[in-house]
């Protein structure tokens, strides 16, 4: 995969995680009864920001975790799903909790229901949100995230790359050719 050309660098990263943690607080009338869930990888540090500027922006710590969706995939058999050790860190009963699930890309869909499917296995929240980073389009599932960083339409032969400092060693979005 060969990098195209960079369409957020690590500010505009953070102005858009700012924007996002405003609209969030705005929508739910501040942070009361607020649950962040990353998806793994990429969507964990990006819940991590909404976080930590929650806590800049109300003086509230909200609980943050993470879903591993793995067994929740729709393109693999019942087996392949029983051998895979997915785990899912949700640090609270849910169950009168807005969970807001954040993901680094949004594209098919497939990827968010996998996510809600997570969530409803452990408990039945109050409510779901989704908050991306980027919608790409293309949707396959009638899926449509709350919360957009950045609409960005592709072509289907171009992928969308996060990296991430704590993951990658680095902070950028960008466009990739396959």
């Amino acid at each position: 995969m060969t990098r195209k050309n960079q369409i957020m660098d690590e500010s505009a990263i953070k102005r858009s995680m700012a924007r996002i943690t405003h609209e969030i607080l705005e929508r739910n009338s501040g942070s009361a009864n607020l649950c962040l869930l990353g998806v793994k990888r990429r969507g964990v540090p990006l819940a991590a920001i909404l976080a930590e500027n929650i806590k800049k922006f109300e003086g509230v710590e909200v609980p943050l975790g993470y879903l591993d969706i793995a067994k929740h995939r729709d393109d693999l058999t019942k087996e392949e799903k029983e051998s895979i050790s997915a785990e899912c860190e949700i640090p609270c009963d849910i169950r009168e909790k807005t969970v807001i699930i954040v993901d680094d890309v949004m594209f098919t869909g497939r990827t968010a229901r996998a996510a809600m499917e997570a969530v409803f296995a452990h408990e039945r929240p109050h409510a779901v949100q989704l908050a991306v980073l980027i919608d790409r389009g293309h949707r396959e599932l009638p899926i449509r995230p709350d919360y957009i960083g950045k609409n960005v339409p592709t072509a289907k032969t171009e992928k969308i790359s996060v990296v991430m400092q704590e993951i990658d060693g680095e902070c950028g979005v960008y466009i990739c050719h396959l």
